[in-house]
């Protein structure tokens, strides 16, 4: 099928594009009611940002949705944001954007595939089934046509698949490599049957975690579906501002967000909430997908010793096991969580810049990096806390 029967266009929103036809691309698996594989590429959890105004006119992300059609089907989409800055993004690009200043270029407005505000890796070319390669690389060559014609100074697609950040180099695109903790599921009973596959010294200091954790005088509690009620909200609500404050100095979701996300997202979150002497006083929200329990936000207005790990790692352990979910993904950076028994796994990211002295640059700064990233896994991986065996079979 020839390139040039493919027609490309940008959508001011993803209404313009509707959910039958966006879900056949995000998740066709859903078709016949199953689970998404992927909860934040579907049509509920991105209209729930626009709605929401979490982004939009105004927050530095203006959706521009990328959708690619054949003879007036769509055939793919990729949800495409013009930006104003780098927050929200968990890649990091503040020196690239610094360096091209200081050499006289503008690196904003940027283009952004990505999911915004959530660092967890997924499909981020969409493409109808049938159509995966013809369909990714429209998206790719459309993306980069666009960044080009608007002289942008660059296109990047954040937490992407490896498959296709390895098709997007193969179309000229930089890989950035990163990485994240994630936690997998080796077929355990229960808590204690993963505890059995970590050394004694780890093993014994998550016990004591737990117990000091539980020990808060209070009750912890798990909801999901319809057992999430809007009160819950009102609560989650303040733990997440008091986060959103410290970490990026306002919250990045607003509060219709979780307004909306109760009539529309509530199958696809788990929400841990601790309660003490009647309200509720910490609390962890998690999206469920088909394989993988992604750890989102969490926040707290009464400061327990080892509460955050209890509601955050060790809750989305039990929760997985119990719904038979083969990784937890639990967000950005976080060394501390290797010794919770979550694994350094590598994260991907592609890159266009359309100078091309600047690209050399940013290109040999990747590849020093890439190596840097290795390294750090090996020696991260060898040092966590499995038992010996299990650590040579993660190599």
């Amino acid at each position: 099928m020839s390139a040039q029967s493919i027609e490309i266009r940008l959508m001011g929103g993803i209404a313009e594009i509707g959910q039958a036809d966006w879900d056949a691309c995000a998740c066709p698996e859903t078709a016949d009611g199953s689970p998404p594989h992927d909860p934040f590429t579907t049509y509920r959890f991105l209209s729930a940002l626009e709605e929401s105004q979490s982004v939009g006119q105004g927050t530095g992300w203006q959706q521009q949705h990328l959708a690619a059609f054949i003879e007036g089907q769509l055939i793919a989409v990729a949800p495409l944001y013009a930006k104003m800055h780098s927050q929200g993004e968990y890649v990091f690009d503040h020196n690239w954007a610094h360096a091209l200043e200081r050499a006289g270029g503008s690196y904003y407005p940027k283009l952004q595939i990505a999911v915004p505000h959530t660092p967890a890796t997924g499909r981020r070319f969409l493409t109808r089934p049938g159509f995966e390669d013809v369909g990714t690389q429209a998206l790719i060559q459309g993306a980069v046509q666009v960044t080009d014609n608007n002289n942008l100074s660059s296109v990047h697609i954040t937490f992407c698949t490896e498959q296709e950040a390895l098709s997007g180099q193969d179309m000229g695109l930089m890989i950035r490599k990163g990485q994240q903790f994630h936690w997998r599921n080796d077929n355990y009973a229960d808590f204690d049957g993963f505890l059995s596959s970590l050394n004694a010294r780890k093993r014994k200091n998550i016990r004591k975690e737990r117990a000091q954790a539980q020990g808060f005088g209070g009750q912890i509690q798990t909801f999901t579906g319809e057992e999430i009620q809007p009160e819950h909200w009102d609560a989650f609500w303040q733990f997440y501002q008091d986060t959103g404050a410290r970490k990026w100095g306002t919250p990045y979701l607003t509060r219709a967000f979780f307004d909306i996300a109760q009539e529309t997202l509530r199958d696809d979150m788990a929400l841990v909430l601790a309660q003490r002497d009647g309200r509720w006083v910490a609390g962890a929200l998690n999206f469920i997908g088909a394989d993988t329990l992604y750890g989102r936000y969490w926040g707290c207005i009464e400061h327990h010793p080892c509460l955050h790990f209890e509601l955050c790692y060790y809750q989305a352990i039990d929760i997985a096991i119990a719904k038979g979910l083969a990784t937890v993904e639990a967000g950005a950076q976080g060394e501390h969580k290797l010794a919770r028994g979550y694994l350094p796994t590598p994260t991907w990211s592609l890159h266009w810049m359309r100078d091309e002295g600047f690209a050399r640059a940013v290109g040999d700064y990747l590849q020093a990096e890439r190596d840097a990233v290795d390294q750090e896994i090996e020696i991260l991986t060898e040092y966590g806390p499995f038992k010996r065996a299990r650590v040579e079979e993660q190599e």
